[in-house]
């Protein structure tokens, strides 16, 4: 006679001491031959199951017994078959169908039929309730020992890709994976780009060796559930309420919530079979509308689709667009290498001010963060005293902690700002002199996300007109375009060259020489009235006259 066998451990510790799912399969197959009850299949539910993919198993083997007409099956105890009610419901229906069909309890020595009696099925109730309280006081255990962990600032499942998991048992905390952490990090970096859809960045982020602990790709859903978590911003979401976290935030608030609007917005990127370098970056000078891209005989043109009536009919070919480019990035770029050295003079000397202003707002900053700690130890203090209501406390604790928390992020934003304001100032310098350079060296190596990423940071604007390409710089690269076009101009070299010039006397001249009157050519005494009233200018050499002319508003001025 056939018969089914079902195992089950339900926790580790149950493995390790002797209760392993082989361990039981072979002793219900024992058992089934000395019964001559021969095991058509094997069921077993481990302990890393979930409870869904528990019920699946019990739901398939019971559908399995009746498809096939088996009237046995095997499990070692009462609990190791159901735990609950309505498992147990669905065991005593398939017996209760046919006399023939039997449940057999190996280590309690119970075999449970439709003509059992009622003491064995009393029995048999008794030790399902006994199983149902069992799970359901593990279950409070579980949910006791969660919510202690996050209380604690720590989540009490396995960490997203970029932590691991380090320390003993029951004080295991989450640390940044060195080796993860850093193709996490790209991986929000590819998306705020705006060039890749949540599909073409799940390919994307395969290639570059994203996975998950166990080592397997991380699919679509997943990734956007990974751009979607707090947990990288040093928060917890659990039960879809928000903790704060112990972890080592692996990005910013800043760069999280952009990551939000995009994926909450009506322009997240979509996924395109094509990659043009200038897609969506280039627009008609007539209509406005998108210029769009085709591949023609291995060229790649440009043109308007006439959506509004345009009259444009040229087609661009992409090199030409290159060429014009190339003279935009070419203007960027200074000629004159000494007024490159006072612009990045010029920055350091504003990178004081810099660290001045933030200085001062840290502190006002460090006040204010002072004083709403202090608010929530008195609401803590009053409702400890009964002098407000648990409902005030609350609402009034959630808007401390908000203020609380938003205080830290300016202070953490204050406190890079420092270092950022001269290191972006300085990276937007030399990337201006470097553009040309970077972007033909791009398209020499075909990395087209390298060259977009370059013109969305330069230019705001490109348009084209029967194929002239027309632009307007961002606001940072179109100052630098002003000055250079300044310092670049022929008076300005003419002036450098001027002062390169040695314009002074090369042989110092003889200030303190005598007269022929042998008075000094720059007196120390000035002449002061005497009997002879006649001018100066009959008595002292020409030299000296006209020396003294220069001086003769004192002389005047003493009379």
């Amino acid at each position: 006679m056939k018969s089914v066998i079902l195992a089950r451990v339900s926790s580790k510790e149950q493995d390790e001491t002797g209760y392993s799912l082989p361990s039981q399969e072979k002793l219900l197959s024992e058992y089934g031959q000395n019964k001559n009850l021969l095991p058509a299949k094997h069921y077993s539910i481990s302990e890393s199951a979930s409870g869904q993919k528990q019920r699946s198993t019990f739901n398939e083997m019971v559908a399995y017994v009746r498809k096939h007409d088996i009237k046995n099956i095997i499990c070692e105890k009462v609990d190791r078959l159901t735990r609950n009610f309505r498992d147990a419901v669905a065991i005593n229906d398939w017996i209760g169908g046919d006399a023939e069909r039997q449940v057999h309890f190996v280590k309690e020595n119970v075999i449970l039929n439709k003509e059992s009696k009622s003491n064995e099925k009393f029995i048999w109730n008794i030790k399902v309730s006994v199983a149902q309280y069992y799970l359901d006081n593990l279950s409070e255990e579980v949910k006791k020992g969660q919510k202690e962990k996050i209380s604690q600032g720590w989540l009490p499942t396995r960490p997203l890709p970029g932590y691991k998991t380090v320390g003993d048992k029951g004080h295991k905390i989450h640390v940044i994976d060195e080796n993860m952490a850093p193709i996490v990090k790209k991986m929000f970096d590819y998306f705020l780009s705006g060039e890749y859809s949540v599909e073409r960045l799940t390919k994307k982020m395969l290639e570059e060796g994203l996975r998950n602990q166990n080592g397997n790709r991380i699919v679509k859903s997943r990734l956007h559930k990974l751009l979607r978590d707090p947990f990288y911003i040093g928060k917890l979401r659990w039960n879809k309420v928000i903790y704060e976290g112990k972890q080592e935030p692996l990005i910013t608030t800043e760069i999280f919530e952009r990551a939000q609007q995009i994926l909450s917005g009506r322009c997240t990127p979509k996924y395109s079979r094509h990659l043009y370098l200038y897609n969506k970056l280039i627009r008609c000078f007539e209509c406005g509308g998108l210029i769009t891209w085709e591949t023609h005989k291995g060229i790649t043109y440009g043109h308007c689709n006439h959506y509004r009536n345009c009259s444009q009919r040229s087609w661009s070919p992409e090199k030409e667009v290159d060429e014009q480019l190339v003279g935009a990035l070419d203007r960027l770029q200074l000629h004159n290498p000494k007024i490159a050295e006072w612009i990045i003079k010029a920055l350091k000397e504003s990178h004081q001010d810099e660290i001045v202003y933030h200085s001062t707002a840290i502190n006002e900053l460090y006040s204010h963060q002072t004083q709403l700690k202090q608010r929530l130890d008195r609401l803590y203090d009053d409702k400890l005293d009964g002098k407000i209501t648990d409902e005030f406390y609350q609402n009034k604790f959630k808007q401390y902690s908000e203020e609380l928390d938003k205080v830290g992020n300016s202070v953490k934003g204050h406190n890079t700002a420092t270092t950022k304001y001269f290191e972006f100032g300085i990276n937007i310098f030399e990337l201006s002199q470097r553009a040309k350079d970077l972007f033909l060296k791009a398209k020499k190596l075909n990395l087209i996300e390298e060259q977009r990423r370059l013109l969305k940071l330069v230019f705001t604007e490109m348009k084209l007109n029967e194929g002239t390409l027309t632009y307007k710089y961002t606001p940072t690269f179109s100052l630098l375009s002003e000055a250079v076009f300044m310092t670049n101009s022929s008076k300005i070299r003419k002036t450098e060259k001027i002062r390169g010039q040695i314009l002074e006397l090369q042989k110092k001249p003889d200030t303190m020489r005598k007269s022929g009157n042998f008075y000094p050519h720059q007196p120390i005494w000035l002449p002061g009235l005497d009997s002879d009233q006649r001018p100066y200018s009959y008595r002292f050499s020409s030299c000296y006259q006209k020396v003294w002319t220069i001086s003769s508003p004192r002389r005047v001025s003493g009379i």
